[in-house]
């Protein structure tokens, strides 16, 4: 583990209540002092009261604000002011997303005082994560990501990552060799999967052409009130190939999934041309998202929260479960 992969964490320990409620107020509004810490890993999030008086009108959680902290050293302010800007376009276009509050000066992102954490303020928006969806369902969030990739593709994000093999893959690879995290039981026949699904795979992403995408849109990021559905967190918002907002809703292999696949297909297809010659890449993006998945845990473990939750990683056995994953995505695209 690299000596500077606890730094960030330290970090946090800075936010004391004190200094989330003086984020919160610099918005202009008093708190009551409430601070409730909610489930975030790579970031701190926490939800906080405003001491204020609602009109009676007001839905049940204007009362309250949901402040971000980002993970310092993990995005430039640069990078989390062109995902606001996303965002921004998106409700422009009335899609139902959640935006961030600016401050007084317009910007979205503040820094906490004396610390080195970059944060942002958003409204407290109710919703329910369904794992169940009936077939229309399925197709209005196929005609919702599509809506949300008409917008993405009208601009270029400058700073922020790109998804390629090299990037999710190789590099990631390279740091797990580096820094040898990997048992030497499993290390070598690990790397000769992985390496050879990128190698075969990596043209095949040179006809996709990359644009804003969501990045990491799993039923978990996408929030339900009654019949109509809302997309939350864009924090892995990055280039990359459309179809990678699409498989990771239903990242099966069996035959019911392969049929909710088809009908978020054909909602997205009422809305915006789909490259059905992308579908191709579902087995290689998975193979990018394990790899990339695991990286970035190894990058974080220092952080008590991520010791609470992965509690098998760095043993042999994490580690064969993931070889084992890879060879099934090996075996899928008939790569020996």
């Amino acid at each position: 583990m690299d000596s500077q992969s606890s730094d960030p964490t330290q970090a946090f320990f800075a936010l004391t209540p004190e200094r989330v409620l003086a984020a919160v107020e610099r918005l202009g509004t008093r708190c009551t002092g409430r601070v409730l810490q909610l489930n975030s890993m790579e970031n701190r999030v926490y939800e906080v009261e405003l001491d204020i008086d609602l009109p009676p009108d007001a839905g049940r959680w204007d009362a309250y604000r949901v402040v971000k902290f980002y993970r310092p050293g993990r995005w430039s302010k640069q990078q989390i002011d062109e995902e606001h800007e996303f965002l921004r376009d998106a409700a422009a276009a009335e899609l139902p997303v959640v935006q961030p509050i600016p401050f007084a000066d317009g910007s979205t992102v503040g820094t906490v005082e004396h610390a080195p954490i970059l944060y942002t303020v958003f409204p407290k928006v109710a919703g329910r994560i369904r794992d169940e969806l009936a077939d229309d369902e399925l197709e209005q969030i196929g005609r919702l990501i599509a809506r949300l990739h008409n917008v993405g593709a009208t601009k270029k994000f400058q700073s922020r990552l790109k998804l390629t093999v090299e990037s999710y893959g190789f590099e990631n690879l390279d740091y797990l060799k580096q820094h040898s995290l990997i048992p030497a039981s499993v290390e070598q026949h690990y790397m000769r999967v992985a390496e050879r699904i990128f190698t075969v795979t990596r043209d095949w992403f040179s006809d996709v052409p990359l644009q804003r995408i969501h990045g990491d849109c799993h039923l978990g990021n996408i929030l339900w009130q009654g019949a109509r559905c809302f997309m939350v967190d864009f924090d892995d918002s990055l280039m990359g190939p459309p179809i990678q907002d699409l498989w990771l809703l239903t990242p099966g292999r069996d035959e019911d999934s392969l049929r909710r696949q088809d009908l978020i297909i054909r909602g997205y297809s009422s809305m915006r041309p789909f490259d059905h010659s992308s579908a191709r890449l579902r087995e290689p993006l998975r193979a990018l998202r394990m790899v990339h998945f695991t990286t970035w845990i190894a990058k974080r473990f220092e952080d008590p929260a991520f010791k609470r939750v992965f509690v098998d990683y760095g043993t042999e056995r994490y580690w064969r479960d993931q070889l084992t994953a890879l060879q099934e995505v090996g075996e899928c695209l008939g790569i020996g």
